[in-house]
């Protein structure tokens, strides 16, 4: 009998935890920190009234202007930008191909044992799949400018952050429309499995790395991921019903005062988007800030 194991099989131990280590590092992080920052659309203003600078400001302009002011720091001031996105995308390629690898090669019992640990096994692989997809739509319309994907060709601009998300999720600078309930709901489901498969994904790298042995050990871990999975789908939740709720117009005269404190350069601020014939108009730098 033939004793030649693959490269998969005589690498199995450390190729599981990188794959494991991966979905935590930098994958969840990222996700924890994109899911608070987006959600600020939702609490922003109580942040801002913290601070004593909301007077004036209604809860959903309070959000707006807590949620441009981050997305304007995290896209100008952060750095070795390029260089985040990238080891990102190669932990999210190397988790993705080999969570394809393990699932293909897996065997699901839940038609015989519908048992709980059987539907999210089951909802795990399903999860992952659909969040690839999710993840891929996500990027290439809201950050490599495929407008073509969105409805009515809204361009997203970390410029017009607030009010270029309001438009693509709703469907046009106007308003709802047909299209946008649909990338909306399209959305919802998306962001809901990656938080649960991030969730589920936690519980089941701490056995994979020994590090709850016992039955005891894995229920109390199972608390903790279940904590962890709540917050994050009232943030991701949040998130999407402050952009769901974003005035356009409210939103750009925000976003157009945010850009003359910034002192942003007037070519960058020439961005422009149609929806429905509407096109964006350069802001002019406000010298009150």
């Amino acid at each position: 009998m033939s004793t030649h194991q693959s490269f998969m099989q005589r690498h199995q131990f450390l190729i599981r935890r990188l794959h494991s280590l991966t979905g935590i590092l930098p994958i969840g992080v990222f996700l924890i920190a994109h899911l608070v920052t987006n959600s600020s659309l939702a609490w922003g203003w109580f942040a801002l009234k913290g601070r004593g600078g909301a007077e004036g400001l209604s809860v959903s302009e309070g959000g707006v202007q807590y949620f441009a002011h981050e997305v304007t720091y995290l896209n100008t001031q952060v750095p070795h930008l390029f260089l985040i996105e990238v080891t990102l995308w190669a932990a999210i390629a190397f988790h993705s191909i080999l969570g394809f690898y393990y699932a293909m090669g897996g065997q699901g019992n839940l038609p015989h044992y519908k048992h709980q640990d059987n539907f999210r096994y089951t909802l795990q692989r399903l999860s992952g799949y659909f969040g690839i997809a999710f993840i891929f739509y996500h990027v290439a319309t809201l950050r490599w400018g495929w407008s073509f994907l969105v409805p009515n060709g809204t361009e997203w601009s970390h410029h017009w952050s607030a009010s270029t998300l309001a438009a693509a999720l709703q469907g046009s600078s106007e308003g709802w429309t047909a299209m946008g309930v649909v990338v909306s709901l399209f959305y919802f489901l998306g962001v809901s499995l990656l938080v649960f498969h991030f969730a589920n994904g936690l519980w089941t790298a701490a056995i994979t790395w020994g590090l709850t042995v016992s039955e005891h050990a894995q229920k109390r871990w199972g608390y903790v991921c279940a904590a962890v999975g709540v917050g994050l789908m009232l943030a991701s939740w949040g998130a999407l019903a402050g952009a769901m709720t974003v005035d356009y117009d409210e939103a750009q005269a925000i976003e157009a005062s945010i850009q003359g404190s910034h002192e942003v350069p007037a070519e960058q601020l020439d961005v422009h988007t149609q929806n429905d014939g509407h096109t964006l108009q350069t802001a002019e730098a406000d010298p009150e800030g």
